[in-house]
């Protein structure tokens, strides 16, 4: 069966991590090699975009002249031999020609997708080529053949499936198979995106369309830590969490995993290892169906939070009340984190404040509207099933200095999230930790 082995940007940001990453994927086994762009790329084509959107042709051109010159030094660094410092250079260039071509036009938001593409279709075909170059045989598959999101921005699974498995058809024989992550055609055939994190969503759904034995995804941590290590002192590795941990944990901010790549996975119910490439012989965390209670399992802090309050003296006998609210936030595509109602007032947190100003003058015909931002969530992962008893008191304990503002109990069996200030997170981690995990 074949083996799932996405690598992120950091796992692929150097000449000499790329190459610690060949003895992981020559193992003899046959493994998909999922890659994401070196780092710092992606967040130098998107300000080179924004440049172009703000008509700032010339510093957009001067900054995709800085990206050539760093890739040109990392082809200098990663190969040995003239041969395939030519086909990388000829690779690299033709791609950021690309975004050159661009910089004479009207810019559109579409532009940006094809931008961003870059970053994955230049580390994937500089990879390829190292392989090559050291006599492993391998085969680069094309990810604009393959995936695809449709009309809503949904991966398209049957779509995905189909063209995957047809496409390694007709390049059969080979143990190590490369695509890009993240980069997907939209319904349209536009080159488009799966959003920030989309390679590990890459992996998932790759791995779910020929039914893998596990899905890697390799990063610079060893797995799901049970609180931010770059916050808080002495945090610990989870070793063993379930499906439905993990996308708690990762929707409400755990960095290491992107939120929606679990659901693939647990479809078809296959485990996803979560891995270190600076430390490959730690076994990381392994994610399955397995559920094992623990009081406490981890917490995990979710950042760019507005709150909207809307007070209505007429909600209580208002038939329809929360259908109108919710209608609203559904008009603007805008989900919703979390939601406490009262007899005359209902507050509703979200992550998105694109259009919050519209949302708010919408919600104005309903009731008075207030939002607070600056806001965080604090999501601690455990056993909260209904039928347990105890109220977990040492979470309120813990938090007795900080203000809360929210609290989202009993809609998961697997969590319990609070609303406070962003100011308060750090001393709200640490004191959580300190509670639940110290005593």
């Amino acid at each position: 069966m074949m083996k799932v082995m996405k690598f992120g940007g950091t796992s692929v940001g150097s000449p000499d991590r790329m190459r610690s990453v060949i003895p992981l994927i020559n193992d003899g086994e046959q493994n998909l090699v999922v890659l994401s762009a070196m780092s710092g790329t992606t967040n130098s084509l998107v300000e080179i975009s924004d440049l172009l959107y703000a008509g700032k042709q010339e510093e957009a051109v001067h900054k995709i002249g800085l990206l050539r010159e760093k890739y040109h030094k990392v082809i200098e660094d990663l190969y040995t031999t003239e041969q395939y410092k030519y086909k990388a250079f000829e690779t690299v260039n033709s791609l950021l020609n690309d975004i050159d071509g661009l910089t004479s036009l009207k810019h559109s938001k579409q532009y940006e997708k094809i931008i961003l593409s870059k970053g994955e279709l230049m580390s994937s075909s500089m990879f390829y080529y190292l392989l090559l170059e050291n006599n492993i045989d391998c085969v680069l598959l094309p990810a604009l053949n393959f995936m695809r999101i449709d009309k809503d921005g949904e991966p398209d699974t049957y779509y995905i499936a189909e063209n995957f498995r047809r496409e390694l058809d007709a390049h059969p024989g080979h143990n190590i198979i490369i695509t890009q992550g993240f980069i997907c055609r939209n319904a349209q055939g536009e080159t488009d995106n799966l959003k920030r994190g989309g390679s590990d969503f890459t992996a998932s759904l790759l791995g779910a369309a020929v039914n893998a034995s596990e899905i890697q995804i390799w990063t610079d941590i060893n797995g799901f830590h049970n609180n931010d290590p770059r916050l808080v002192e002495n945090t610990e590795v989870i070793r063993e969490i379930s499906f439905d941990e993990a996308a708690e944990l990762a929707y409400f901010g755990a960095k290491i995993l992107h939120p929606s790549s679990v659901n693939p996975a647990r479809e078809k119910n296959i485990p996803v290892r979560l891995k270190n490439t600076m430390d490959p012989h730690d076994q990381g965390t392994i994610i399955t169906s397995s559920y094992i209670p623990q009081d406490y399992k981890a917490v995990a802090a979710k950042d760019g939070i507005s709150a909207i309050r809307i007070h209505s003296d007429r909600m209580l006998m208002a038939y329809g009340f929360m259908r109108k609210v919710f209608e609203i936030f559904e008009t603007y595509k805008t989900p919703i984190d979390m939601v406490a109602t009262s007899e005359v007032s209902v507050s509703i947190t979200v992550d998105d404040s694109q259009h919050l100003d519209q949302i708010a003058h919408e919600l104005q015909a309903l009731g008075s509207v207030e939002i607070e931002k600056d806001q965080t969530i604090i999501c601690i992962v455990g056993d909260f099933r209904a039928d347990k008893k105890g109220s977990a008191p040492e979470i309120f304990e813990a938090l007795n200095s900080i203000s809360l503002k929210m609290i989202s109990y009993g809609g998961s069996s697997h969590s319990l999230s609070l609303l406070i200030d962003t100011k308060d997170k750090t001393d709200a981690l640490r004191l959580l930790h300190k509670y639940l995990f110290n005593h």
